[in-house]
């Protein structure tokens, strides 16, 4: 047993001289397309790992613009200016993922997917979708790739105009993330990024509206979302009265019912109700008096 225990501690000790070598908490590398996870398959160093998701949150920062003069690569390979889809007439739902995530970005974007295909506004009439990679290694083969997948989802391709996938260069990224205040860490040893999920709802002018957390957004969310970026130049007077009566909270990310807004909407329901009874009523009289004179 003795014998067994020395063989066991030299090879554990020669494990930590052969991984030890290979700790890494760098970045990716951007000289290869992806990266192998660290060789650690001891976890020899474990308890001295930082935790990736230490780092990793989004902090909203309402109001705040976005960098719209930083430029991109669309889907096609084409430099555009991030400011393209902010024209000032339509809101923009902006999705920051990469495409080669293998678990979360793509729950991201079948949630948006899922709620865009139910809302009654149409993309590209009333409002646009800005999808970023914040992976910087990324190509735009790979943006129209994943272009092409969910626009098949969502089922108007007559709308491909109004879907944009970007990818860009660090610096670009690291302009956009910090806008919105998207924090992810790189993994060396899943080699994949550790980051939230969420999406965003800007005005068409560029500032961050609206925060929807998580990979499932409701449809009703949303449409207020961009009813209320647009300031009434999307939606119908039901939504107007809809956005009056509930309010945002920035913290559930959802829109609650308010209090004060629907006594106001039930008041002047009732003046209406009792405006229109008054004047049915006089004006029946008038005719009883017409009536009569006859």
């Amino acid at each position: 047993m003795t014998k067994l225990c020395s063989i066991s501690v030299l090879l554990l000790a020669a494990a930590s001289i052969t991984f030890g070598d290979t700790w890494d908490t760098s970045p990716p590398s951007f000289s290869k397309p992806h990266d192998v996870p660290a060789q650690d398959l001891l976890n020899m160093r474990g308890a001295d790992r930082p935790t990736p998701l230490s780092n990793v949150n989004i902090e909203q920062k309402l109001n705040s613009r976005l960098p719209l003069e930083t430029v991109f690569k669309d889907e096609n390979g084409n430099d555009v200016q991030l400011g393209k889809y902010f024209d000032g007439r339509r809101p923009v739902i902006l999705s920051l993922v990469y495409y080669e995530c293998p678990m979360l970005c793509t729950q991201v974007l079948n949630g948006l997917v899922r709620a865009a295909r139910v809302l009654p506004f149409e993309a590209g009439k009333d409002y646009d979708v800005v999808v970023i990679s914040f992976d910087a290694r990324e190509t735009p083969k790979q943006a129209a790739d994943k272009k092409a997948v969910y626009l098949k989802a969502y089922g108007r391709p007559e709308t491909a105009g109004a879907w944009h996938f970007l990818t860009g260069s660090l610096a670009s990224i690291k302009a956009v993330t910090q806008a919105v205040g998207f924090y992810y860490q790189w993994d060396v040893h899943t080699a994949m990024y550790a980051h939230a999920s969420a999406i965003y709802v800007a005005t068409p002018d560029g500032r961050l509206s609206k925060y929807f957390m998580g990979i499932e957004y409701s449809p009703k969310d949303l449409r207020l979302g961009l009813v209320d970026a647009s300031a009434g130049k999307v939606g119908t007077l039901v939504d107007q009265v809809l956005l009056f009566c509930y309010h945002f909270d920035p913290q559930s990310a959802k829109y609650t019912p308010f209090a004060l807004g629907l006594l106001r909407v039930a008041g002047g329901a009732t003046l209406l109700t009792m405006g229109g009874f008054v004047v049915i009523m006089l004006r029946r009289e008038s005719r009883q008096k017409g009536n009569r004179a006859a």
